[in-house]
């Protein structure tokens, strides 16, 4: 990543034994990856942009210069944090060390803090040194897979032209999530930054309808494709063809788009992922005005779901939120046969009921149906949302490939064209993000006639490095978010509100710095023989100096460096 440094290949000795005791080993500052970063798919310096706010006083920074750099640090991994900061899961959160203690940092909240803050100070993107180089590339899909390779390609200084079939940048940001949980003008305004780099876009313009894959590797040294898994899969049972029966990714797409389906009194969904949800609670909205969804009027939605609650994978706080929204979800349920009426529409649903046995190969538990466990169930209008799949018409002669395969750098069999996101395997936004900068670095290795080379990365620092004792017990920052009527009435606005200004500084004190010197002077004050030494211009990571001359090998500094950052050696 170029953040962390490299520690010494020395075999480190475990604190402790007792301080005092004189031994051949020395005190080693060694920066570790944090659990944070190494959870994180889009490998971001999360450390690095909470400690530069939080120990700005120390660095000599303003708020506003601080802000700037933890904007600048987020920007070489991912450029949308503002988008991350509100549709990510934050996989991050749940390697925090400080869960050990009381509550993971809230990375998220204030990665959207750090993203608005861009925005709101027309923050410029950084740039590469190197470039600019003469090669033409192609990325072919503009959502978030396809944008970050775009990105940190044009930073390098190539030319790059995205090719998208819609006719606004975002692929499943702009088209599967809704207005009320991303809205539209922060997509805007960062997917703008692409084209100050010099980005290209070529906007209603489908790979396969008159240029071919083919065509754009002869034009182009080098493909991304980008495409996404935007075709809604069936569920395969009788009656599901024909009308009020939508796919989620179909139904979200329309809606979003401003031309939603016409749904019934009696909805349901299948299927308990985020499009599932999102499917739900915008087909509540889709069906009522604001006056008349307030009071709970219009259109019943039900979520079936064939596992448990414990099982679903959608995001929890989604799942609560529309609870709250008085959506009712069926737990080991699953569709069976749809009826239809003489007149062809959707008038009834046999649904299987079920129980859970052994684990299957995603480790949850398999859903069995019950023998003889079947009822119906009135319903006017089907959205199934049980998975997706990429539309690989588009490669012409190259369509047996099924979902797109490429290796650890994202190349394909196929001659110049690499690939990442979810026509590779669905996942979260913020993998596809790494995944698009990863395939950029080995297309700009491939171009520049050398081997990839993934960087160097330190141990993780876990929490058995920790000293929990040092650090004040801290309450986690809540986000602001609209109640269950609130956002009915106001179906559009932006629900979740962030946290403010005070909420992110307080929040940011909460990092534990864990592997990285944060200045806490233990080392300093518990060293006898003085081998710390202050460092006149401090930053991150950077406050004390060491003299081995003078040291014992007593251990002690070791013991009581609360962040895991000094090993014996």
């Amino acid at each position: 990543m170029g953040l962390l440094k490299q520690p010494k290949k020395s075999k480190p000795l475990r604190a402790g034994g007792g301080g005092g005791g004189v031994s051949a080993a020395r005190p080693a500052q060694q920066v570790k990856t944090p659990p944070c970063t190494h959870k994180c798919p889009s490998d971001n310096d999360i450390r690095g942009w909470l400690t530069v706010i939080a120990q700005r006083e120390k660095s000599g920074l303003t708020l506003e210069q601080a802000y700037d750099k933890a904007w600048q640090i987020e920007m070489v991994t991912n450029p949308f944090p503002a988008i991350m900061g509100r549709v990510c899961p934050h996989p991050c959160e749940g390697g925090c060390n400080r869960k050990e203690k009381d509550d993971p940092v809230a990375i998220n909240s204030v990665e959207r803090s750090i993203g608005d803050w861009g925005i709101a100070h027309k923050l410029k993107a950084p740039t590469l040194e190197g470039g600019p180089y003469p090669e033409k590339i192609a990325v072919v899909g503009a959502g978030p897979a396809g944008l970050s390779a775009a990105y940190q390609l044009g930073r390098r200084g190539y030319k790059v032209t995205v090719f998208e079939k819609f006719a606004k940048s975002g692929g499943m940001l702009r088209y599967g999530i809704p207005e009320y949980r991303l809205p539209r003008d922060i997509i805007d305004a960062e997917v703008a930054r692409l084209a100050e780099l010099g980005v290209e876009f070529k906007y209603n313009c489908a790979i396969g309808e008159g240029i071919t894959v083919e065509q754009l590797q002869k034009d182009y040294d080098a493909i991304f494709m980008g495409i996404g898994a935007h075709q809604g899969k069936k569920v395969g049972v009788p009656g599901e063809d024909g009308p009020d029966v939508y796919t989620g990714t179909d139904f979200l797409r329309g809606a979003n788009e401003g031309k939603p389906p016409e749904v019934g009194q009696k909805v349901v969904v299948v299927g308990g992922g985020d499009t599932a949800i999102d499917a739900a609670r915008v087909c509540l909205r889709c069906a009522l005005d604001a006056a008349q969804v307030s009071k709970r009027g219009g259109a019943e939605v039900t979520i079936l779901y064939r596992r448990t609650r414990t099982e679903m994978p959608a995001i929890e706080r989604e799942i609560e939120e529309a609870l709250e929204e008085d959506i009712k979800i069926e737990y080991l349920a699953a569709p069976a046969k749809i009826l239809r009426g003489a007149d062809g529409r959707v008038i009834k649903m046999a649904v299987q009921r079920m129980e859970l046995g052994e684990p299957d190969k995603s480790g949850r538990r398999r859903p069995v149906p019950i023998e003889g466990k079947i009822d119906e169930i009135e319903v006017n209008t089907v959205i199934t949302a049980v998975s997706q799949k990429p539309e690989t018409d588009i490669l012409g002669a190259f369509n047996d490939v099924g979902w797109l395969n490429g290796d650890a750098w994202g190349k394909t069999g196929m001659d110049k064209v690499w690939t990442g996101g979810d026509n590779t395997n669905l996942g979260i936004a913020t993998a596809a993000i790494g995944q698009g900068a990863k395939a950029a670095r080995g297309i700009h290795a491939f171009l520049r006639g050398v081997e990839p080379r993934e960087d160097d990365r330190p141990p993780v620092v876990g929490p058995e490095r920790m000293r929990f004792e040092h650090y004040d017990t801290l309450e986690r920052t809540k986000r602001n978010v609209m109640t269950g009527k609130q956002r009915l009435a106001n179906p559009k606005e932006e629900s979740d509100k962030g946290i403010t200004a005070e909420q992110t500084l307080a929040e940011v004190q909460r990092c534990l710095s864990c592997g990285n010197c944060f200045g806490c002077e233990k080392c300093w004050m518990y060293c006898t023989p003085s081998c710390f030494k202050k460092i006149p211009e401090t930053k991150p990571g950077a406050y004390y100096k060491v003299d081995l001359g003078t040291c014992d090998g007593c251990r002690k500094c070791a013991e009581e460096c609360p962040c895991g950052f000094l090993d014996m050696i």
